[in-house]
């Protein structure tokens, strides 16, 4: 069996995603979340793999600017829309649309591909490392309180129509982006995903809300968007404020929508799942047991072209390290590259010298954002460190001062 890998046209689209959703148990759309979709969909830079007149997979990109340490915007292909059909596994479709999709990649001189992967045990093989990870909390409310920062009371809070604010809401998304690694600008058009509203997303709750929070003389500050699930029982009130995104500008803003958060009228637990490992609310709490913390993966990272990646980026501290790659997948990454960089800026070479670290590509792609150090990737025996020394050195260089993030799927 030969399958055919072909460009999507738009008079394919609706075959191709109808594919796409029945690999992933076939439940079907709220139309305005297909017709969104439909619209951030590149045609052009995705991918359906045909058996025939049978559309046996999926895959295509999107077109990315993603945060790096030191605050600048890389382009990134954002890998998505996966799927092989079932009666087509293991058959190497999988790995020749990743063969295609790379190639491409490198052709339109993308330096990093990005994926959210529903298995991560798949894209390890090609070369993908694991270089972000995500919050979820559940925090009891009648017994959790916050301790808030000078300033807090100055911060006014306001109820808004999440339409109505989506712009300014946006502005305050987009001074935060370059603040911290991972993070994606957004394109034209991805800003609605986050006024999807559908009875999926509601799962029993409310329609969506929006608190937007102010300061004189400065606009909006930042933002929470959420729902509220009520519930009751013999006791009383125990609703549920399910948080779907927010965004501060500043300590005291965060503190204020927090705080709002936590108090809201008739609920007793919040739930808030994708949240940076670093949020700031949760060193303000009198009782961090009563938060339940759980963390998970998220953003997988694959250096496409590891001279100009490792270039885009600046280093905590000077670093000098020959680094010798491991890469079948993208063999022209292969070989030793001399990083020399600080945090004003960095360059990263061919090198005839000999390495001081040996590592795949998978492994650079972890550590590449600064959440994942190479030192842990070292003890876990996945970094080879040939110049005494070298590992501490590099693993302090790569690190970023706040926790990487990816604030939404893709």
């Amino acid at each position: 069996m030969r399958t055919e890998l072909q460009v999507l046209r738009e008079d394919d689209w609706n075959v191709w995603y109808d594919t796409l959703l029945r690999a992933f148990g076939g439940m079907p759309e709220a139309s305005e979340k297909r017709e969104l979709e439909g619209r951030l969909t590149e045609h052009d830079r995705c991918l359906g793999a045909w058996d025939d007149d049978q559309l046996v997979g999926t895959s295509g990109a999107y077109t990315f600017r993603i945060t790096v340490p030191g605050g600048a915007a890389v382009p990134a292909a954002g890998i998505t829309m996966v799927s092989v059909a079932a009666t087509h596994r293991r058959r190497g479709v999988l790995t020749s649309m990743m063969r295609r999709l790379l190639d491409d990649v490198r052709a339109k001189d993308e330096p990093l591909a990005v994926l959210c992967a529903s298995e991560p045990e798949i894209y390890g093989r090609f070369g993908y490392g694991l270089a972000t990870h995500r919050l979820s909390v559940e925090v009891d409310t009648t017994r959790a309180r916050l301790s808030v920062p000078p300033g807090t009371d100055d911060v006014r809070l306001r109820y808004a129509a999440p339409a109505e604010v989506l712009d300014a809401c946006e502005a305050v998304y987009a001074r935060q982006v370059p603040r911290r690694p991972g993070m994606l600008a957004r394109q034209p058009g991805w800003e609605r995903l986050e006024l999807l509203d559908t009875e999926r997303h509601r799962d029993g709750a409310s329609p969506l809300q929006c608190v937007v929070a102010e300061r004189d003389g400065e606009g909006v500050i930042g933002y929470a968007r959420f729902r509220v699930k009520p519930d009751w029982d013999h006791s009383g009130p125990k609703g549920t404020v399910l948080v779907s995104s927010s965004e501060a500008l500043d300590p005291a803003a965060h503190a204020a929508l927090w705080r709002f958060l936590f108090d809201l009228d008739l609920t007793s637990t919040i739930v808030a799942r994708g949240r940076p490992l670093d949020e700031p609310w949760v060193q303000l709490v009198n009782d961090i047991r009563r938060c339940d913390l759980r963390v998970r993966d998220e953003l997988f990272v694959r250096l496409v072209d590891v001279g100009v990646a490792l270039a885009a980026r600046t280093y905590q501290v000077p670093v000098d390290v020959v680094l010798e790659v491991e890469d079948a997948f993208c063999p022209w990454n292969e070989g030793r590259w001399r990083l020399t960089g600080d945090a004003k800026g960095a360059s990263c070479e061919r090198t005839a010298d000999a390495a001081d670290l040996v590592l795949s590509v998978r492994e650079l792609g972890a550590a590449y954002l600064g959440g994942v150090g190479l030192a842990t990737l070292g003890a876990a025996g996945l970094v080879r460190e040939v110049r005494q020394g070298a590992l501490t050195e590099a693993s302090v260089a790569f690190g970023s001062t706040v926790a990487p993030w990816l604030p939404h799927g893709f």
